[in-house]
């Protein structure tokens, strides 16, 4: 019998250059602010600034020599490896800040990474292993031995070589400048950006070598190769005048976004869309590069975003006029190529904007939303809204990623697969750990703000309620429009009632097949109380992380956690249901998986909310969340609430829950 074999797609060199160049651009964007008030401070008090001043002076070379590296290499070494990643980087940092005369940002970036990837793998040698009572002593020697050594290493071998790196660049940098060739820089620049390959270029080198210049001339133009605004909004300007249809009508939108915002993406699918409009891009940003070379002007730091505003903040004193004009005159020339480009060309179709939009977003990796909302290819015909491309990851969010999550999770995950969409991966996680891969966002209401900035691609639903929320209806109809041609849901291959739906009837829950709730020992019968004694909200907490301390599943700093957790976001659920569970910092009191119920016939005010049956969670690895699931299914269902709340026996609960005795 032949075996067919199917070679695994190679991952593309752009790929791999986008990914090197994310991450550069990782370790230098959250520290943008600093190199721009270490401008601030420069252009104000050295003796050529605003207002000189001697003593204020003294900041300069302090905040470019030190504190500057040390952010980046932290930064790195956060990325690499938390918080523990970023001191072992920060020391090893040290060491090519001492080891040279030069700011030390490449070494910084090198560094800072490195350490912390080694301390990940030394962790791995002896994880497991240590005795306990002995984790902390382990931990902060082979911390301070491992940064000790790479500082050393940092000192003696990294900063020669990034010193000699960054003077021959340099080098380049200056013969490209005195022989009039730096503005041809711009055949390689302005394409990359539209491929999203401009990070490695732009923050690996430009804004390292340009921080450098500028120490020692207080200005430089390496800042303004990549940032200048002019070529992207003469484009835009140009299809708002000779454009057709949705890309005209769009552009003017587009161009306020690109020059006063300063996110420049906006404007690369009406470069893929019309590919001839690069060389419109081209000559503007040549024009202003050789604009800057013959007026000497430049910028303080670096200009980011690029928008007008960020590029005039950064501008040095004397070159205000030079930077005008570099802006302008780029724009201009950006703005007359394209408009040949457009008038010579046919008029695009309709739907060529939104396709050149989903193209970028595959260049890109993720979604735009900014373009996809200015080219409206985010509502079908019905006016729901649909995103760039199919619906793969729906992630629900709360602070401890442990309990709400995951019960809200299990609830949507019953939906989707219902509807026939069991291909859509439905998770939970912390907020701490999220990341732009998602393509839904469910957070509680009050967490919303806090989810927003590690997932900036993705929809974003709030919900007051995790257990029976109307948003997940139409997050089930955002799915459909999303994932399918006309609206229409897909052949499910099952009748409905081969999974339980949310909200279906008992007939066809009964239908589905039984599914365990969990590992042996997350819920016992000792851990189920049928007549709780609490009469507060907070007297209820206390009552079910006591049943969770007297498992030895926690110790008593996790009771103290679910309070904190209950104070910051109700972890009220709908249905008579509370899950009170610790914070995302409470997980090092947990020693094992477990979960409590206690019902209280009476029912208690959880909040101005009505609550008969308090879920006390605690889980590592995961190893609570079929439980979870089951009790989702079990509060999803009124017949079953229902039998919940008639139980005369520990065994009628635990059977509902589909408990696995242990």
């Amino acid at each position: 019998m032949a075996t067919e074999t199917v070679a695994k797609p190679k991952t593309s060199v752009r790929v791999h250059v986008q990914k090197f160049g994310t991450f550069l651009s990782g370790m230098i964007m959250p520290n943008i602010g600093a190199f721009i008030a270490w401008g601030f401070i420069t252009a104000l008090f050295i003796p050529a600034g605003f207002f000189p001043n001697s003593e204020l002076a003294k900041l300069v070379g302090p905040i470019i020599t030190y504190l500057l590296p040390l952010l980046i290499g932290y930064t790195g070494g956060r990325m690499v490896y938390g918080v523990r990643g970023g001191v072992v980087g920060a020391v090893a940092t040290m060491g090519v800040i001492v080891g040279t005369d030069i700011p030390m940002f490449i070494g910084a970036m090198i560094l800072g990474p490195l350490t912390a990837w080694l301390m990940m793998k030394v962790d791995k040698i002896w994880e497991g292993r240590v005795k306990p009572g002995f984790e902390m002593l382990i931990d902060n020697f082979s911390a301070g031995i491992l940064a000790a050594i790479m500082a050393a290493v940092g000192m003696l071998v990294v900063g020669p070589v990034v010193k000699a790196f960054s003077n021959g660049a340099s080098a380049v940098v200056e013969f490209l400048v005195v022989n009039g060739l730096l503005p041809f820089t711009s055949i390689f620049i302005e394409p990359a950006k539209v491929l999203f390959l401009n990070n490695a270029v732009n923050h690996g080198i430009l804004t390292p070598l340009g921080t450098q210049q500028a120490l020692e001339q207080g200005k430089s133009i390496l800042f303004l190769l990549e940032a200048n605004p002019g070529p992207g909004f003469g484009i835009l300007l140009a299809y708002s005048f000779f454009g057709k249809g949705l890309a005209k009508a769009s552009a003017p939108g587009a161009a306020v976004i690109q020059f006063i915002g300063g996110i420049h993406e906006i404007y690369f699918p009406y470069v893929l869309m019309k590919p001839m409009t690069i060389f419109a891009a081209i000559g503007g940003g040549m024009t202003g590069i050789f604009t800057l070379v013959v007026t000497g002007a430049g910028l303080r730091s670096p200009a980011a975003p690029g928008s007008i505003i960020a590029v005039y903040a950064a501008t040095a004193r004397d070159s205000y006029v030079g930077v005008t004009l570099s802006v302008l005159f780029a724009t201009t020339v950006s703005f007359l190529i394209a408009s040949v480009v457009l008038k010579a060309s046919k008029a695009p179709a309709e739907d060529d904007l939104d396709e050149a939009t989903h193209r970028m977003e595959a260049l890109k990796g993720k979604k735009s939303s900014v373009a996809s909302a200015l080219t409206g290819a985010g509502m079908n015909a019905g006016g729901v809204a649909v995103l760039a491309g199919p619906v793969k990851n729906i992630v629900f969010a709360c602070d401890a990623g442990m309990g709400s999550s995951a019960m809200g999770a299990s609830v949507l995950r019953n939906k989707i697969k219902a509807a026939g969409f069991a291909d859509v991966k439905v998770t939970n996680s912390a907020i701490a750990n999220l990341s732009d891969t998602y393509d839904v966002v469910i957070t509680h209401q009050d967490l919303t703000e806090r989810a927003k900035p590690a997932t900036a691609s993705a929809v974003h639903v709030s919900v007051d309620n995790f257990m029976n929320s109307p948003r997940y209806d139409e997050i089930v109809e955002l799915v459909r429009a999303s994932n399918t041609d006309g609206g229409e849901a897909p052949d499910a291959g099952a009748p409905a009632t081969a999974s339980p739906a949310v909200g279906g009837t008992p007939e066809a829950t009964a239908e589905a097949p039984a599914e365990e709730a969990g590992p042996a020992g997350i819920l016992v019968a000792e851990s189920v109380i049928l007549n709780g004694t609490a009469t507060t909200r907070d007297a209820a907490i206390d009552e079910a992380g006591q049943l969770l301390l007297d498992r030895g599943a926690v110790d008593s700093g996790y009771l103290d956690a679910m309070h904190e957790r209950e104070e910051s976001v109700s972890t009220y659920m709908g249905s008579y249901l509370a899950i009170p569970h610790g914070t995302n910092a409470a997980k090092d009191h947990i020693m094992k998986s477990a979960v409590s119920v206690i019902r209280y016939p009476n029912g208690i005010d959880w909040n101005g909310k009505e609550v008969k049956f308090v879920v006390g969670v605690a889980g590592i690895n995961n190893e609570h969340l079929q439980i979870l699931s089951s009790i989702a299914k079990v509060f999803t269902n009124k017949a079953q609430v229902a039998q919940l709340e008639a139980a005369t026996t520990v065994d009628e609960v635990l059977a509902l829950f589909g408990k696995v005795n242990s």
